[in-house]
Formats: structure tokens, sequence, C-alpha cells
């Protein structure tokens, strides 16, 4: 049995693991940078650990030191959340080789789905659509030229390894092939440290949806319906909803089946994610798996009522699923917006400083995610996001009339964030009525 849980992380996502590990009866340790010393998930755990200075290269990204706190504090497990060492088959890898319970999948199944080519020929093995595409990396742009003739323009060049939307270019043509290959090569090198590339058909004006999928070691999977992660911007999600506007009941259950059938065919336990381009004709491409709970993960948790990060644990703690896939049922609809400290009019700059006034929103249907309070002093070294604002109602337009009181409501003085940006969203005639794509921020900008 796990009795206590270190988390390898920190933020919102610390807050909620140890939220949940509370109600579990599990103790918590917190590891903590210099600058996240008075960070609010270092007063809730049990137990909190400095590891090292502010940048996460000398801290949340040090896997030794995070073993040697584990061991320390006597921990058995660690949750890892999400980004930092949350895909990091090495780390898990440690983990196996120290005998600390890894909340998550194996090591060698984060390796092999952690590389987009082997996860792509796994899927293709597996019968689940992927996007027409190279089968092996590509050495340099004269062959990848050659392949992108043969797969048809446009084509996207991508990095096998990372994500972020760092080291991926489209090439509209073949003349603009060999600077996209090279530039997109560059910037994968400098960011993962290495140049390997593959190449895909570029998908027009897809819809960004992805199941969540649930394994447990016995053999048990299932899908949890979906999520509609189309508003991004540079790659980046910043509304998700479930479930989306874009699927009957027969593509759901289609989709939802091609999700367990990449799971099981990855060898997957414990949460993961598929996620998948969907064409207007509503044809549906693989793009990638995620090894890891998401950072949207609550507006599931709302539209079926399971506590995945609890889940994870009791998963990883050698427990079966206690419920099949007959007994999930989508109920109502759930949006979350993305908080951030950022200033959307000066080109999203990062706006870290004190929070001198805070009030967030509550009341039915009304979830908020965060580590901030009166007084927090965001620092600069991680991510902009600050919270998660959550709703829920019996249908869309409802969550929509909700999100936007409720991000009315919200105060957060003496930072910069993207709380207006994210209302004008919500006010546009066409997120309104569901007629979203990928590209739908970068279409809206061009429209003034």
């Amino acid at each position: 049995m796990i009795k206590k849980v270190l988390i390898a992380n920190r933020g919102e996502i610390a807050v909620r693991i140890i939220r949940a590990c509370r109600e579990l009866g599990i103790e918590t340790v917190a590891v903590y940078s210099e600058a996240d010393r008075e960070a609010l998930h270092t007063k809730l755990a049990d137990e909190a650990i400095c590891i090292g200075p502010a940048p996460s290269s000398e801290s949340y990204l040090l896997m030794d030191r995070i073993i040697s706190a584990t061991i320390i504090s006597g921990a058995d497990a660690i949750h890892p959340g999400f980004g930092f060492l949350s895909e990091n088959s090495k780390f898990a890898q440690f983990c196996e080789k120290c005998n600390i319970t890894f909340i998550g999948p194996g090591s060698q199944v984060i390796a092999r789905l952690g590389n987009k080519q082997e996860a792509r020929n796994t899927m293709i093995r597996a019968g689940v659509p992927v996007i027409p595409g190279s089968r092996e990396p590509v050495p340099d742009a004269r062959e990848g030229a050659r392949i992108a003739d043969e797969i048809g323009y446009p084509v996207i060049v991508k990095a096998a390894l990372g994500g972020g939307g760092k080291g991926m270019r489209v090439a509209e043509t073949p003349e603009e092939f060999e600077q996209s290959f090279l530039t997109a090569q560059k910037e994968a090198q400098v960011s993962f440290g290495d140049p390997t590339m593959y190449i895909e058909h570029f998908v027009r004006h897809p819809r960004h949806i992805e199941f969540q999928i649930l394994a447990d070691s016995f053999g048990n999977t299932v899908h949890l319906g979906e999520r509609d992660c189309s508003i991004q911007r540079n790659h980046q999600k910043m509304i998700e909803e479930s479930p989306s506007l874009a699927l009957s009941p027969d593509l759901r259950k289609e989709m939802g089946e091609a999700a367990v059938k990449a799971a099981k065919a990855a060898g997957y336990v414990n949460a993961g994610t598929i996620e998948f381009l969907l064409e207007k004709t509503g044809r549906f491409y693989f793009m990638e798996m995620n090894t890891r709970i998401q950072v949207e993960h609550p507006v599931t948790e709302w539209v079926t009522g399971i506590d995945l990060i609890k889940e994870q644990i009791r998963i990883a703690d050698g427990q079966k699923l206690s419920f099949s896939q007959e007994d999930i049922r989508l109920n109502g609809h759930a949006i979350e917006c993305r908080i951030n400290a950022e200033n959307p009019g000066k080109g999203f700059r990062p706006s870290p400083g004190t929070i001198t006034d805070l009030y967030l929103p509550g009341g039915k249907g009304i979830r908020i995610d965060t580590a901030i309070y009166t007084g927090y002093t965001i620092p600069p070294y991680y991510d902009s996001m600050i919270a998660k604002l959550i709703v829920w109602a019996k249908n869309r337009p409802d969550a929509i009339r909700k999100m936007k009181s409720a991000l009315g409501e919200v105060i957060i003085e003496g930072i910069d964030t993207n709380i207006n940006y994210q209302y004008e969203i919500l006010s546009d005639p066409d997120f309104v009525d569901g007629n979203i794509d990928i590209e739908f921020l970068e279409t809206r900008k061009s429209a003034g």
C-alpha cells in the first residue's frame, strides 16, 4: 500500500495532488526550489524539502535530488504531475531501480511513446488511423523533399523528440521545404539535443480532440470521453471543454474505441491521453499520446464524476479499475480557462510579481485550481499559468455564460493576466456557435 507520496512538481498541480492524497489518507512530501520557499504546496504538504536554486535545471529537473528527497523523507511513491520530469523515461527507470513507485506508466512505455516516430509506428501496427507521413527518421532535407513529394503538400516537419510547438515547421510548397526542414532541425537540436526529424501531411483546419484513458495492470482499459482543445496559441492550449460539439455519438464511440486500442497496443498502464486531429469530414488521425495527467483533466472529472488523480494513485498501488466502459456517462458540459500571468496586449509578455489583492469566484458549478494567494510573489522562472478556472453546467450555452460570469468576478491585482482576452474569446460569435479549429485564434488575429 502506498503510504507517502512525494510530489515532484510545483504550483497548482502539486496542490491538486496533495488534496487527493489527503482524501485517500496518504501522507505527502513537497519539494521546492529556493524561489518557491513560500509557495502554497510547501505549506499544505506534510513535509517540504528544498532541492536547489530557482532555475528548474538546478532543482525540479534534477533526478538525483528528487530521488534523494524521496529516500530521506521515507516516501514510497512519486507523483510527477505534468511538465518537468513527468514524461522522462530515465526518471521513471530511476524510480524503478530504487524500488520507488512511479505514479504513471512504466519507463519502457514512456520511452516508446515519447518518441513520436516510434509512437506513430506502434499505432500503424495497431490499426489506429494516423496522418500519412514518414515511418522512419528523415536524415536530411534532400531525402525529406522526396518524401514530401510522395505524401503531398502541405507538409509539416516535426522533431521526433520534444513538444510544446518547438522543432515544427510547415512547408506549403516544394520551394519552401528545404528552409522549413533546416529551421525545424536546428530548433530541435537546440531545444532537445536531438536533430531527428520526421514528416507528415499537414491537416488543414482540424480540431484538436483528445481522449482520456485509464488502464490498470489487469488488462482493463477505458476511455472517459473527449476534450476539445482547439483554442490554442502557438500550439499552447488556452481553453478546453468536454464534450465536443464536433462529435456525434457514433463518432465518439469510434474515436474512443481507437483510443483504447492505441493504449492497449502500447501496453499502457495508468492515466494517459490520446490526442487526435479531427477533420471537418469526420476523419481523424492519431497525433500523439501524453503519458501523464493533463493540465485540462478537471473538465473530464466534472463530466464523468471520476477523480483522475485518485485513480492514478490506485492504479499505481496495484488496484483494479472499479468501473467498466459501460459505467461511464458524460453528464453536462465543462469548460476550463487557463489564467496566465502575462500581458496579451504586449505580445503575451510574462508578468511575474507580487499579488497585492486577490478574489476568486465560487458557487455551484465553479472550480478553481490554483496555488496563488494574496501576498504571493510569482517567480519569473517557470510557466506563466497561475490558475485554472473550470465551470460545469447542464449544456454548453449555460457553461459559456457561467464561465463569463466567473471570469468577470476574478480580481488579481499587482500583475497582468489574460482574463480579459479569455473573456473576448468566449464572447466571439464563432466560438459561441462552435465554429472553431486549431487556427481559430490566428484567424481571429488576422481579422483584427
